[in-house]
């Protein structure tokens, strides 16, 4: 696996002085003013993006820029709702990692959260990076740009880049669909959302980082030609040609949804 980039970009918090359960990270006015609590990320008001039994992304406009607010209600699903990181402290943490790494990501503007049970609530909050399309919805909606080869190319060289970074530290996303990876107008890939991203070791982490690859692949298969899925599976393992142990891989990656419902 490769080596951690030099040039890894930092990204302290800034603890506000309002409320120590919440930790700002930008210095602009209005959204400081805005974001100055956790009490005040929980009455901002704006577009619901999604929602679910315990969390919900609002998209909101403040000083002329938007921000989107991931707001939870709950710890998390099972065990972890009384037990080790939330799902919200465990979303920032990732990020804050992938800033370390040198993977680009959305710029983490707030953080924090406090209470358990029915009292907990969490919040992160991260600016929104402009001109970006998630690749699932150039899909659905047919964009012409995955029918551009070398577009094609450039955003499989930098995807399967990130990807070996992850997995190069024992990280796993557990989430890595083409809905979570982002592209800009010039084509640069950003990775959000990967509030279950963790560590794992040996066979667990072998498991976890096919699943990985068969979540990108997905989709791919529908769209990008068998060359195109192998040249970024080539990338991503930084080789020319398959080994023996590549194509044992692979064979493990496309089967891993077969006759699964997800």
């Amino acid at each position: 696996m490769p080596s951690v980039p030099a040039n890894v970009l930092r990204h302290r918090p800034l603890p506000s002085r309002v409320d120590r359960s919440w930790a700002l990270c930008t210095a602009r006015a209005e959204a400081a003013a805005a974001f100055e609590s956790l009490d005040a990320v929980f009455q901002i008001r704006g577009e619901t993006i999604t929602r679910c039994p315990i969390s919900e992304l609002v998209r909101a406009e403040i000083g002329g820029e938007r921000y989107y607010v991931k707001r939870y209600r709950g710890r998390g699903k099972g065990m972890r709702a009384w037990l080790g990181r939330s799902r919200a402290r465990a979303e920032w943490e990732n990020l804050h990692r992938f800033r370390r790494w040198g993977i680009d990501t959305a710029s983490l503007v707030g953080h924090g959260q406090r209470g358990r049970g029915r009292h907990y609530r969490g919040a992160l909050i991260t600016a929104e990076l402009p001109g970006t399309r998630d690749l699932e919805s150039l899909y659905h909606e047919a964009d012409p740009r995955l029918r551009d080869r070398a577009w094609v190319e450039g955003v499989s060289r930098q995807l399967a880049r990130a990807t070996r970074i992850l997995h190069g530290h024992r990280f796993a996303h557990n989430d890595l669909k083409w809905r979570n990876v982002l592209v800009d107008e010039e084509a640069r890939v950003h990775l959000i959302d990967c509030p279950a991203g963790r560590f794992w070791f040996g066979p667990f982490l072998r498991y976890r980082i096919v699943k990985d690859l068969a979540c990108l692949d997905k989709v791919a298969r529908r769209c990008l030609s068998r060359t195109q899925r192998l040249r970024f599976y080539l990338h991503y393992v930084g080789r020319s040609r398959l080994t023996p142990a590549d194509r044992r891989t692979l064979r493990r990656v496309v089967s891993f949804f077969r006759d699964r419902d997800e």
